[in-house]
């Protein structure tokens, strides 16, 4: 049995504490604030600041873990190669923690060190320099926050009247005090996909099949499996995603997006850790879903093969206001529906547009997909999120 330290506690990590349990583990589930969802089911909990690097050292030398898991990118990153060190295992590792959570390191690595075809991309350290970058990169183009994560701080600018509006914005929804932003070019792009790859200590590299997905905000709102790609950029994107992988080093589940333009295929971002487009495999679409994936490859049990089951789409459940105590209205006629599931995931408190739940729709190999979307869509509409 290993000793698990799970940072970050969201929806995501309950699946994964979940998925560890039935392999008999032990986990620390460690958040911001208390009766998160991953705490919920697991061993033991810690509250903490994250980004307090002392907070950090002092629940990892209290509990000794075996394995660090970050959940989320809100995290003191940095001191994880000090734990590596003591001979603590950082999933996928400290390179990849460090690397994917600055998306200047991810981007040039992907870019300039691997060559990789990705949107063309400027930084900016202040409003004047955002204003030089927009002019080389061209409009539109997107504006994100070194540091951020679920889309904050991200917005589009499509004239000059936007460049003021997007640095403030940026500013805003940062993390830290990391202030620099990328402006990256619009892709002429007519879908994009998150490639799950998972990377074995003693094994090869697998991919599950190509997940399509639609976003707002920069969170995503619908994901559906498998998405439809042409082989020859499918095989592109995963020789991508093998490369950029196995330069992070590490082993663990991993969200690669891509653009699919007419030319090609293009990087986009990477998460080193499940995806939330991801959680279309809890509706049964592969032998195992990506929490199963990242729990063996974490622990470094083998993973013989990916296998697609089922076509299965999910779509989410978003609270409209701030409040506590969340009720489910709708829930019971959601639960009606054949070839569906509902999970709910026991946050304790909502806010507007956060994300509460997901429904899920399966159906066999061989149906229409957009058909499968679509319920899961309609499914979702069904239950208001209620709160005091």
């Amino acid at each position: 049995m290993k000793k698990i330290m799970l940072l970050g506690s969201g929806e995501l990590g309950k699946e994964f504490v979940i998925a560890v349990k039935r392999l008999g583990q032990y986990i620390i589930a460690v958040d911001s604030y208390n009766d998160a969802p991953a705490q919920q089911v697991a061993d033991e909990r810690e509250v903490i600041n994250m980004l307090d690097g002392a907070e950090l050292d002092r629940i990892v030398a209290k509990h000794q873990p075996d394995i660090i898991v970050p959940e989320i990118e809100a995290i003191r990153t940095e001191r994880f190669y000090d734990y590596e060190k003591q001979n603590i295992q950082v999933v996928p590792s400290a390179k990849a923690a460090n690397f994917t959570m600055n998306r200047k390191a991810i981007r040039d690595l992907a870019a300039k060190d691997l060559g990789l075809r990705t949107a063309k991309y400027e930084y900016a350290n202040s409003y004047e320099e955002l204003v030089a970058a927009v002019k080389i990169v061209g409009m539109p183009c997107v504006v994100k926050p070194l540091m951020s994560s679920s889309g904050k701080g991200q917005s589009v600018i499509k004239s000059e009247l936007d460049i003021q509006k997007a640095w403030d914005y940026a500013q805003a929804g940062k993390r830290g005090d990391y202030s620099e932003v990328i402006a990256e070019a619009f892709v002429k792009f007519d879908s994009e996909i998150t490639l799950l790859t998972v990377t074995q200590k003693n094994g090869n590299t697998l991919f599950c099949p190509p997940i399509g997905h639609r976003q707002e905000r920069g969170d995503y709102q619908e994901s559906w499996q498998p998405a439809e790609i042409k082989s020859e950029h499918l095989k592109e994107a995963q020789e991508m995603a093998d490369k950029v992988t196995r330069a992070l080093t590490g082993e663990g589940i991993w969200g690669v997006e891509f653009f699919l333009a007419s030319d090609g295929v293009y990087f986009s971002e990477l998460s080193p850790r499940p995806h939330d487009t991801g959680m279309v495999t809890l509706a049964g679409t592969q032998n195992f879903s990506e929490f199963e994936l990242h729990a063996r490859a974490v622990l470094g049990f083998p993973i013989p093969e990916i296998i697609l089951e089922k076509v299965g789409a999910s779509a989410v459940i978003l609270a409209d206001k701030e409040g506590k105590n969340p009720t489910y209205k709708g829930a019971e006629n959601a639960m009606n529906n054949k070839k569906s599931d509902l999970k709910i995931f026991g946050k304790p408190t909502t806010r507007p547009y956060r994300r509460m739940a997901v429904a899920l729709v399966y159906d066999s190999i061989g149906a229409n997909v957009d058909d499968v979307k679509q319920r899961a869509i309609e499914i979702a509409k069904m239950i208001k999120v209620n709160a005091e």
